[in-house]
């Protein structure tokens, strides 16, 4: 993969001209202090090591600088005669021609070497985005498909206890399909299904059973209504209002959340 931002790979700004700066002058300082013990051996290792460093931290254009002006101070201060550059004998001959030549290698390789690396750090950020987006989109996948059985196991529920149903109501009535929507298709597929006509109330669709079930446990159970066990009142020709067992079923479907009431009977 072509990564064209790869020479991007050094910092901006003026910080990397003032490190490169204090670096030089490290350098000098370094090497002046050196000089008793070295005298005109070896003047431009430091500046050499200067902006070797230079270039990995701050960039190629940095290390360049670097390498001129130490090219200069070696040859005005540790070459002799000292301090005098209008005379050029063969040690400025051979400052000029390996100075540059080493430093320039060297840079050019810790730059190949900067390059490759941010190269390689962009492929792997880009992996791991690619990565993640993989599975955020398998799990959205088994969500979804999750759901859509959940929806095809509620329609089955509805169709199979159409007669015994008392309520759907959805958890979320602003995000969720109308509970009515599902009742309608399970009497559809029920031809001996029984729906009851009432409007529906937001979020609430009725079943056959409810209009048999005591109003205040009706209003009870659509405000309180949970997953599991009720009793209700319903209403009997031969004993009056009687308690009926109940149970509550939760589906998570793509179109919301819904509770369905029905009878055990």
């Amino acid at each position: 993969m072509e990564v064209r931002n790869s020479r991007r790979w050094a910092p901006r700004g003026r910080n990397r001209w003032i490190i490169a700066a204090a670096a030089l002058v490290t350098a000098a300082l370094i090497r002046t202090a050196l000089q008793p013990l070295l005298g005109n051996f070896m003047p431009d290792t430091g500046f050499l090591v200067a902006a070797i460093l230079v270039q990995y931290y701050c960039g190629l254009a940095p290390a360049l600088c670097v390498m001129i002006v130490g090219l200069g101070l070696a040859d005005y201060l540790f070459v002799p005669p000292y301090r005098r550059l209008d005379i050029i004998d063969q040690a400025d001959i051979m400052l000029l021609i390996s100075y540059p030549f080493i430093t320039i290698v060297m840079i050019t390789l810790v730059e190949r070497l900067r390059r490759e690396q941010y190269r390689a750090e962009l492929l792997a950020a880009v992996s791991q985005s690619r990565y993640e987006m993989l599975l955020r989109h398998d799990n959205e996948r088994l969500l979804v498909r999750r759901a859509t059985v959940e929806m095809r196991r509620m329609l089955h529920y509805i169709a199979q206890y159409n007669r015994s149903l008392i309520l759907i109501r959805a958890l979320d009535p602003a995000n969720s399909a109308a509970p009515g929507s599902f009742v309608a298709a399970a009497a559809t597929a029920t031809p001996s299904g029984i729906i009851d006509d009432e409007s529906f109330r937001v979020g609430v669709a009725y079943g056959a059973k409810h209009s048999q079930v005591h109003q205040e446990d009706l209003e009870r159970v659509i405000e309180r209504l949970v997953p599991g066990h009720h009793r209700l009142r319903f209403l009997s020709a031969a004993q009056g209002w009687r308690p009926v067992e109940c149970v509550c079923d939760r589906f998570t479907t793509t179109s919301g959340e819904f509770l369905i009431l029905r009878t055990e009977e």
